[in-house]
């Protein structure tokens, strides 16, 4: 289903981006990009995502990282002061993540930072406490913001709405994936007529 609506978008962007050069504006053009930004965002969560996690088999240099990671971050490794647990405890989830990702340049960041913020923010007085302060802030802001991203983007997914309506069907004895794929199929077909139709109407003569 997901490439279905992944081909389906992809149709979409092209008949916005057709009708923007058609009767070209501020509006069509905006529409035309945000259609175009949807159909890129279907394509990779059909295409991309599921397939990269699936592959992903993490690289010897991937996994020292790691390891090093674990031995300098780790919060069970913690003094006895709940700054600095906390801290580790926020710098090893931003690793974790970097790790699954496979993304071995954030891996190196966020040790090199915590490294350098080590001394400071396990200090006393009012710099130390600025400075934890702050970072604090910092990274909270950084959390809800992807949080906020993620939501809105699952909220919008139309894979997700179906995997909810297709549980949901399960009671009622309905094959509603095959339903689901005849009904995107149908629209494919009819925005290719469009698209058809919109290139026909380019290409007449002035």
């Amino acid at each position: 289903m997901g490439t279905l609506y992944a081909e389906l978008d992809e149709w979409k962007a092209r008949i916005s981006e057709l009708q923007a050069r058609l009767h070209p504006s501020a509006a069509s053009t905006a529409q035309a990009e945000e259609a175009r930004e949807k159909a890129r965002q279907t394509y990779e969560e059909a295409h991309g995502a599921a397939s990269e996690a699936s592959e992903f088999t993490p690289s010897p240099e991937l996994k020292r990282m790691y390891r090093e990671a674990a031995k300098r971050i780790h919060p069970d490794l913690a003094a006895d002061h709940p700054a600095d647990r906390e801290r580790r405890t926020r710098f090893m989830a931003e690793a974790n993540r970097a790790y699954k990702a496979g993304d071995a340049e954030t891996l190196q960041r966020i040790l090199d930072e915590y490294q350098d913020g080590a001394d400071a923010l396990t200090g006393e007085g009012i710099g130390a406490e600025l400075i934890r302060i702050i970072r604090q802030i910092s990274l909270a802001k950084s959390r809800l913001s992807a949080i906020e991203n993620e939501l809105a983007a699952l909220r919008k997914s139309e894979i997700a709405l179906l995997k909810k309506q297709a549980e949901q069907s399960e009671q009622e004895d309905r094959d509603l994936l095959a339903e689901l794929a005849t009904a995107v199929r149908e629209r494919i077909e009819r925005a290719k007529r469009e698209y058809g139709s919109l290139k026909q109407e380019r290409h007449k003569p002035a």
